[in-house]
């Protein structure tokens, strides 16, 4: 599991999880602005770290540290499930994106007689018990977060062993734990996928929806280290941050080591820059609801202007006429 990592925004809920206790700085510094993930060993040592210090049980440290967890901790994806019309749709956004969050084992969806379930196997390794409490705890939480209702699941397995007490789990969940399964899974009620969220907002869906789909497609049109990279790099534009020491920060490398491996890869930044970006106004322009202004925002750049000539030297055109031609 040595390439496993989760989002940043997903472990700054430890970090303010410490600060509520009254242990600020305990665990040393969180994750920079500019971190947009971090590898799974670290997240793994960090709650064992936490876990120590935490000044109530450990065996239950998972269930109070997801009870902080808010759509912010899942980065634009959180939002944009946070902005779907029902926990079903937002269900299905989380788990079709699930490796921008949470890119441990891969999730899959199932639906039988009794409800919908959602399964995790053991295909990349297993992370630990506290890994997977505190994933699983914070996604039923997350869940009464976008309702406002205190949902609880049908049942809940986990891979792990079975702790001396199991109440507290059972307590939490409001439904049957076991543990020592073959995979873990939760299983929800099919009316609660109907239930309606509380911030849902459809134009907002529209356009973080549109972000994770390009992310998506990106990836999947390249192979090995690049798929990374870029997808790293997506984030950083949203944000302005579009300079290669930045990316090396976000994949924890240095500039040089960045540099010689997209040289081994037949790529240097700016040609990796450039063609995501690219990439991604072509998308945000097939969208007649998102301005010409909107999109300059959205690739990072201050100006318009600075993007419309940035845009020439790609296709040739000016976004606007590109857009006429190019209806979606």
């Amino acid at each position: 599991m040595d390439d496993t990592r989760v989002a940043a925004s997903y472990v700054r809920l430890l970090f303010e999880h410490m600060a509520a206790v009254g242990r600020a700085g305990a665990l040393g510094t969180s994750p920079a602005a500019g971190e947009d993930f971090v590898a799974l060993k670290r997240w793994q040592a960090l709650l064992a770290q936490a876990r120590d210090l935490d000044s109530g049980p450990p065996a239950t440290f998972p269930l109070r540290l997801a009870r902080g967890i808010a759509p912010r901790h899942f980065g634009v994806v959180g939002f944009a499930a946070l902005a779907c019309g029902t926990l079903g749709e937002a269900l299905q956004r989380l788990e079709r994106h699930h490796r921008a969050v949470y890119d441990v084992n891969p999730a899959h969806m199932r639906m039988y007689e009794q409800g919908l379930s959602i399964e995790w196997g053991v295909e990349r390794g297993r992370p630990g018990a506290l890994v997977d409490e505190t994933a699983i705890a914070s996604l039923v939480q997350l869940t009464r977060d976008m309702t406002g209702r205190p949902l609880r699941p049908l049942a809940v397995d986990f891979v792990n062993a079975c702790p001396a007490d199991t109440r507290p789990y059972e307590d939490f969940f409001g439904a049957p734990v076991r543990f020592g399964q073959p995979g873990t899974r939760l299983l929800l009620a099919l009316q609660d996928l109907a239930l309606p969220l509380r911030g849902a907002d459809a134009d907002l869906l529209a356009l973080l929806d549109a972000q994770a789909e390009q992310l998506l497609q990106q990836v999947a049109g390249v192979d090995g280290p690049l798929a990374a990279w870029r997808q790293a790099l997506v984030g950083l534009i949203r944000s302005g941050r579009t300079s290669l020491p930045e990316l090396a920060a976000s994949l924890q490398m240095s500039p040089r080591s960045l540099q010689r491996r997209l040289a081994a890869q037949g790529h240097g930044f700016q040609a990796l820059l450039s063609d995501t970006r690219r990439q991604l106004a072509e998308a945000y322009l097939r969208d007649p609801h998102v301005e010409l202004a909107e999109v300059a925002l959205l690739l990072g750049y201050s100006e318009q202007s600075a993007f419309t000539r940035a845009f020439r030297q790609w296709t040739g055109q000016a976004p606007l006429q590109w857009r006429r031609q190019h209806p979606r």
